[in-house]
């Protein structure tokens, strides 16, 4: 396994790869990694030659200049766990080699669509500008023919789609499914943060996406709502900031049940770790 620092020398080990006719997939991640990030390499090991896992902690998609300061960097655990799963390539750069002005801003608008504004994007504005900033860094990099980013980031994966498509990059983004505990947690980097009490607490979110999925044709929609509402708003230690069912190329939210496909989405603070979570519908 290679482990790599800058843009020049991660091209340079690529170019000669990918003159030989190997199909490159990237892995973007901002470490603190656990076996729902092992599982996206795990997919793109089936579907390509050579597999770059890029961590990076991105300072411009942090609304929140606290949360990039605790946010956790267990460097030799994530290169161990890279080397169990045989990933070839990790490329760790500095944030001055991806952003070499920094702190000073560089210029970077893109039209996301509406979605961009809704759910993440109203509680973390201007989160999904810095996600697709340095994803087209990364793109530019490695120039990619695949990337793998997990299902539970839903609307993340939307905004990188309408980023490729608005820009029309050559990479097929494949997006994997949530890895959860067995309990049903769904796996987090931000789950180290939570206490015993928390760890038991977060398990409300989705034992109500459950709920929801369940009994999706049996209830009215606002009755689905209420109840998934009422299960969090029970729950000590919990702050729901949304629960909805939305239509999944749009995320504006549904008024009525449907028989096309539909998304839950939750998100909610457990003690003092903010979390995510969804589960498609039908």
């Amino acid at each position: 396994m290679e482990i790599i620092q800058t843009q020049k020398a991660l091209q340079e080990s690529l170019s000669e790869k990918r003159s030989q006719g190997a199909k490159i997939a990237l892995v973007p991640t901002m470490g603190a990694l656990h076996n729902g990030h092992i599982s996206l390499i795990q997919i793109a090991q089936q579907q390509a030659d050579l597999v770059v896992c890029s961590i990076f902690v991105n300072p411009t998609q942090f609304t929140d200049p606290k949360d990039l300061e605790k946010y956790p960097r267990p460097l030799e655990h994530d290169i161990k766990m890279l080397e169990q799963v045989g990933c070839s390539i990790v490329f760790m750069p500095s944030v001055l080699e991806m952003y070499p002005q920094y702190p000073k801003a560089e210029d970077w608008a893109i039209d996301l669509g509406p979605a961009e504004f809704l759910l993440e994007g109203e509680y973390r504005k201007g989160h999904y500008q810095g996600v697709t900033q340095i994803v087209k860094k990364l793109f530019d990099a490695v120039d990619p023919d695949f990337a793998y980013f997990g299902q539970k980031d839903f609307q993340q994966v939307m905004m990188i789609r309408n980023m490729v498509e608005r820009l029309a990059l050559d990479v097929k983004i494949v997006m994997c499914p949530i890895v959860r505990e067995p309990d049903g947690l769904a796996m987090s980097s931000r789950n180290i943060h939570l206490t015993n009490q928390d760890r038991q607490n977060a398990l409300v979110l989705s034992e109500a996406l459950q709920f929801v999925k369940d009994n999706y044709q049996d209830y009215n929609l606002e009755d689905l709502l209420a109840k998934a509402n009422e299960m969090i708003g029970q729950k000590s230690g919990v702050e729901l900031d949304y629960f909805v069912i939305a239509d999944p190329k749009t995320l504006y939210p549904l008024t009525k049940s449907t028989k096309d496909e539909a998304i839950a989405l939750v998100a909610a603070k457990v003690g003092t770790t903010r979390l995510i979570d969804n589960m498609l519908i039908g």
